[in-house]
This record gives structure tokens, sequence and C-alpha cells, in this order.
């Protein structure tokens, strides 16, 4: 019996990634060919939930926007990564050949750090959204008014 060349054990996945790309660039040059494409003001009108854009859209957002989206990703993440650990916790010391408490202390040192961390975050007013809370962007917004 001959041996199959080591490339050609790509062959399948090639033509499956060719496939796929074929397949999408099929489909948007059917809905092109296919849709109508008729430019009315209401089509090009701006619309972002049923409210009417007033303003210039590149008006200046208070950095805490910024901030509480990068907690809520970086929180997020972090419980995700507790999802893995709760699946496997029972089996963790026969797979990893460690004592029985071992994932419970690791998973505990791992919410400390996220405890102090969200305690950092409240401590310097990054959740605190009322008038008389620290803002980054206040000195800002008083050399914007004087300038």
């Amino acid at each position: 019996m001959t041996a199959i060349p080591y490339d050609w054990q790509y062959l399948p996945l090639l033509m499956q990634i060719v496939a796929a790309v074929g397949l999408g660039v099929l489909m948007v040059a059917a809905s092109w060919f296919v849709g109508r494409h008729r430019n009315t003001p209401v089509k090009l009108d701006a619309y972002e939930c049923g409210i009417v854009a007033v303003g210039d859209a590149r008006g200046r957002f208070s950095v805490r926007f910024y901030l509480v989206a990068v907690l809520f990703i970086l929180f997020d993440v972090e419980a995700v990564f507790m999802m893995p650990w709760a699946v496997i916790y029972r089996r963790l010391p026969a797979l990893a050949g460690v004592s029985r408490l071992f994932g419970f202390w690791e998973m505990v040192v791992y919410l400390g750090f996220l405890a102090v961390g969200l305690y950092y975050i409240v401590r310097k007013g990054v959740l605190n959204w009322g008038p008389s809370g620290s803002d980054l962007e206040k000195s800002d917004l008083d050399k914007a008014d004087v300038g």
C-alpha cells in the first residue's frame, strides 16, 4: 500500500475553505443582482432606535462610558473563565494530580483578585454616575468652557 503524501492530507481542509469562501461570495453576488437599489431619502437617513439624529456624531462622550464598557468586558471574560473550572471541579484532583482542595483555593485566590479589582474601581468612583462623583474629564470640560 502506498502512503499518501503529507501535503495531500490538507486537501479536504483546503476544499472546505474554498467552498465556504465561494458560498459567501456567491450569496453576496446573488443578493446584489437580485436586490433593488433605490436610494430614497428615507433609506439614506440615519436611523438609531427610532430617534431622529440631532447634532454632530463627533460629540464628546464622557470617559465613563468607555470605562464601564471595558470593565464589563473584563468582568464578563473573568466570569467565563469560571465556567470551565466549575465543570471539572470534582474531577480536578484526578486530572491534575493535586490535592482535593487545590482547585477550591485556586478559585478563592482568583475571586480575591476580582474582589480587590472591584473594590479599587468602586473606590475610584468609576461606577458613580452622580454629579458629585469624580470624573476624569471634568478638567477637560473646564478647559473647553474657557476656550
